[in-house]
């Protein structure tokens, strides 16, 4: 059976100083700066930014878990951590089960290749054979109910056609643990209901959901559980009704503040 066990990590990015830095990235970083004070510190000859801290938990086969919290709060960080992209600093992070991340809509595509040349790509990516990818494929095209676009470049796309694939792709090999960044709300919200019940579906085989979103309304449709992260930190984690309103009442109007942090490394 799935299940993800955090055992007091934390996770730190060096900051090094850069004399060649241009403007636009100097103004970004001092930006990103501001919004995660909490979580900057000096160690040796330069700071570094405490991405996680002590984070314990404990995910269970078949939970739909949600990760809620402002801006630089951590939680695409420990999607991130999550799909192997990074290594904690501190403690330990095992895993039980294949995972599967949509976390950037681009990874693993071509947007110079179709659409269907990409979903031999993706599954690729995703450790599929060719033989396999190609036996999902029909399934993969109708779910996305993109049509003949399937035959034109992705660059062609819109950021919500994009998603519809990726998506599909992802979904269609019914990995252990699913890990989705809130770019899947770029969807109309009849192909969420769409992606929803896809979800449901997968979900019933005792797998894993894990949705960070800045979403109450997503998160309280899609989940069951709730953990509400601060500046790398576990605040609270129970059900998705309580975190919820207890958020409302204290965090959820400083999340409508404008997202810095579009650099890596990423730890919103």
């Amino acid at each position: 059976m799935s299940s993800i066990t955090l055992s007091n990590v934390s996770l730190q990015f060096p900051l090094y100083r850069d004399s060649s830095r241009s403007l636009k990235r100097s103004l970004l970083a001092a930006g990103r700066a501001m919004s995660r004070a909490r979580n900057i510190s000096t160690e040796g000859s330069h700071a570094v930014i405490k991405a996680l801290s002590n984070v314990s938990c404990r995910i269970e086969h078949g939970e739909r878990i949600g990760l809620i919290g402002t801006n630089g709060a951590g939680k695409s960080t420990l999607l991130r951590l999550l799909a192997g992209i990074y290594e904690p600093t501190e403690g330990s992070v095992e895993i039980d089960g294949r995972v599967n991340a949509l976390l950037n809509i681009g990874i693993g595509s071509d947007l110079d290749a179709t659409g269907y040349e990409n979903i031999l790509l993706r599954g690729l990516y995703m450790g599929l054979s060719p033989a396999e990818t190609r036996k999902l494929a029909p399934s993969i095209a109708e779910f996305t109910e993109l049509g003949d676009f399937l035959h034109v470049p992705v660059r062609t796309y819109s950021a919500g056609m994009a998603m519809r694939l990726s998506f599909a792709i992802a979904t269609a090999s019914h990995p252990d643990i699913l890990l989705m960044d809130e770019w899947i709300m770029a969807g109309d919200k009849r192909f969420l209901d769409k992606a929803r019940e896809r979800i449901d579906s997968f979900v019933s085989r005792s797998q894993i959901l894990v949705l960070a979103s800045h979403s109450p309304a997503i998160l309280a449709q899609w989940c069951t559980r709730l953990i509400w992260m601060d500046s790398g930190s576990i605040v609270m984690e129970g059900e998705t009704d309580a975190v919820l309103k207890r958020y409302e009442m204290e965090e959820a109007p400083a999340s409508a503040q404008p997202d810095l942090q579009s650099a890596e490394p990423l730890v919103s």
